[in-house]
């Protein structure tokens, strides 16, 4: 006969049960307080440096802006390893956003990855910036050597062109570039050696606490931590994205490394590159986080929102930046090092503590609603508070708890608002469960990989590339986009600014008043928006992909399916494209849909020979042709 609930629960809460979760107490809390203290003091240290830094705004004496150094060539690399979903839009989006002229992106990719290397040959021939760096074995290895042999494609293209990139930036295929970054990067790296941009996921609902764990470690490590390491004196890991060296730099690293300026055994070859530019003495600058018209200025992209895809990423960030390093470099040449390396490694042991005090505050809570409810004893409580060593213990680290909790809901409010901010205690429980399945895993890989001396290799994360709606504001203005494209002069574009009339775009107006054409418009809409712009009068339509949608549909939204290519169907529209538009469009097909700007005209036309006519035209100007 099977033991009833309260038979089980009176034996769970026992004397004898809660006397050996109040052994555990005293380490635990230990722990906690060591660890707590440590906190604390980079707490008070962000706290001051906050306080130093409003009074130096208040007394500040207004100064007149530099001029802009001249622009440095600029190598742009994107390790990649199974990203054809996503590295198309990647390079679309981010060469219409950058707001700077002298640079090409070198794109490392594998020969078993043909699709991967599909993708890259499109972008080549789209883009004359774009340059495919195959590597000449297969993969994945390790990212660090995938970066090796795209900086060999950099050498290559230089010998070919006669010129020197000074500065090499780095970023994955699904980083959202700031349009200032590559502008930063050249002032900022006059004076640094190694310098690092923000990165911050980009927001999803608060109940998605896998990616809301993300969001508060990023907004605490790039928005207190990293700029406090600094200050005192410590290091700079890199991020691996938004990180840009002086050339020569990376010259002086690969010199007093037997020539390997990305070590191809590590996992985390940002860490270790920020961690080796320290020791030689290079000059490290991380850019603090800033407002521009309400967007942060800093690489945005979207991490893992699936527990276990969390768990395969952080336990490669645990292999490469603690057991390796570990193994690599030790406990460090100075003070400074060991203090940060204790910080950086904590989490070996400090994951699974933590989820082990969580588990005893569970215990402890549901014993004493179990006490409540029974009439009997809270034996756990009673315990603690007949020792007063522990009962003081507990009330200290009850404190650091709640300084702890109190910075993190600070850190986060600060970029993700106040209601987001409140919930970080909530994830900070669920980290904890993240963290230590993590441990476990690169503990586990890493002492079998040594076991039988086979070497680590580049882990996969699955990335998504933000929707249209998120990129707003990481583009260019039209009117920047129409001056740098030659269509008109900057006067020109002042002088319609000045006369621009209430409720009428500034591409509209500039049409209205003869300074540019239509079809100039259009394309300089389809750099700034990452559309492709189609001439419909020079392409053929296939009258099965009209068929595609309902003709109600292409009258209603003003499109036209004409084309089915490599598994996408190809649609003209004379307006960007909404969210409810794709939304109304894509429930038709299975394919995915990559629209097109087409001019009015054109898309009239085509309109009335595709479809039957009966059916009203198209008619109108593009309502949305002079969006800024």
């Amino acid at each position: 006969m099977a033991p009833d609930p309260v038979s089980l629960l009176t034996l769970l809460f026992d004397r004898r049960v809660a006397e050996q979760v109040a052994a555990c107490f005293l380490p635990l809390s230990i722990y906690i307080l060591v660890s707590g203290l440590d906190d604390l003091f980079m707490d008070a240290a962000w706290w001051l440096r906050c306080w130093r830094e409003g009074r130096a705004r208040a007394r500040a004496i207004p100064h007149v802006v530099s001029e802009a150094p001249a622009e440095e060539q600029i190598a742009l690399f994107l390790p990649l390893w199974r990203e054809a979903g996503v590295i198309e839009k990647m390079v679309d989006h981010n060469i219409a956003a950058i707001r700077y002229s002298n640079y090409q992106i070198f794109i490392g990719a594998y020969p078993n990855d043909p699709q991967t290397v599909e993708a890259i040959r499109r972008l080549e021939a789209k883009y004359a910036r774009v340059h495919l760096a195959l590597t000449p074995h297969e993969g994945p290895t390790s990212k660090a050597d995938c970066l090796n042999w795209v900086f060999q494609r950099m050498l290559l293209h230089e010998e070919q062109q006669g010129f020197r990139f000074e500065i090499i930036a780095m970023h994955d295929a699904e980083d959202l570039i700031h349009p200032e970054e590559f502008r930063i990067f050249n002032r900022q790296l006059l004076t640094h050696d190694m310098v690092q941009m923000p990165v911050l996921p980009l927001p999803t609902p608060w109940w998605e606490f896998t990616h809301g764990l993300y969001c508060d470690d990023f907004a605490e490590g790039q928005g207190k931590d990293l700029v406090t390491r600094l200050e005192l004196g410590g290091f700079m890991p890199g991020c691996g994205v938004g990180t840009a060296f002086r050339r020569d730099a990376l010259e002086k690293l690969a010199e007093a490394n037997a020539n390997r300026i990305f070590e191809p055994g590590c996992l985390t070859e940002d860490y270790e590159n920020g961690l080796r530019m320290y020791q030689i003495g290079c000059r490290q600058h991380f850019v603090p986080v800033e407002f521009e018209r309400g967007v942060m200025v800093a690489t945005r992209e979207y991490f893992p929102r699936d527990a276990d895809a969390a768990v395969r990423q952080r336990s490669r960030w645990i292999t490469g930046n603690s057991l390796q390093t570990w193994e690599r470099h030790g406990w460090g040449k100075s003070a400074a090092e060991f203090y940060f390396f204790w910080r950086d490694r904590k989490g070996l042991w400090g994951n699974p503590l933590s989820l082990a005090c969580n588990l005893v505050l569970l215990y402890g809570l549901l014993s004493l609603g179990f006490a409540a409810m029974s009439g009997g004893p809270w034996w756990i409580g009673e315990l603690l508070a007949a020792d007063t060593a522990t009962s003081i213990l507990a009330w200290e680290t009850f404190f650091l708890l709640l300084t702890r909790v109190a910075s993190r809901i600070a850190i986060v409010s600060r970029f993700y608002g106040l209601p987001f901010g409140l919930l970080a205690p909530m994830r900070m429980l669920w980290g904890n469960w993240i963290n230590t399945r993590a441990t476990v895993k690169a503990l586990w890989t890493y002492g079998n990989a040594r076991l039988h001396g086979r070497p680590l290799k580049w882990v996969k994360t699955e990335h998504a590339y933000p929707s249209r709606s998120a990129l707003v504001g990481y583009r260019r203005r039209l009117g920047e986009v129409l001056v740098q494209s030659d269509y008109i002069s900057a006067a020109e574009l002042e002088a319609a600014l000045s006369t621009q009339p209430p409720g009428v775009r500034i591409g509209r107006h500039l049409v209205d008043l003869g300074l540019i054409r239509e079809e100039e418009l259009l394309q300089a809409l389809s750099l700034q928006q990452s559309l492709p712009y189609v001439r419909l009068n020079s392409v053929s339509v296939s009258h099965k992909a009209v068929r595609t949608l309902p003709a109600a549909v292409i009258r209603e939204w003003k499109v036209l399916p004409f084309r089915v290519e490599k598994g996408k169907l190809l649609v003209a529209s004379c307006e960007i494209p909404s969210e409810e538009m794709q939304r109304s469009v894509q429930q038709f097909t299975g394919l995915e849909v990559l629209f097109h700007l087409a001019s009015p005209p054109d898309l009239e036309r085509a309109v009335a020979q595709a479809v039957k006519p009966a059916e009203q035209s198209i008619g109108g100007r593009a309502a949305a042709a002079g969006a800024d």
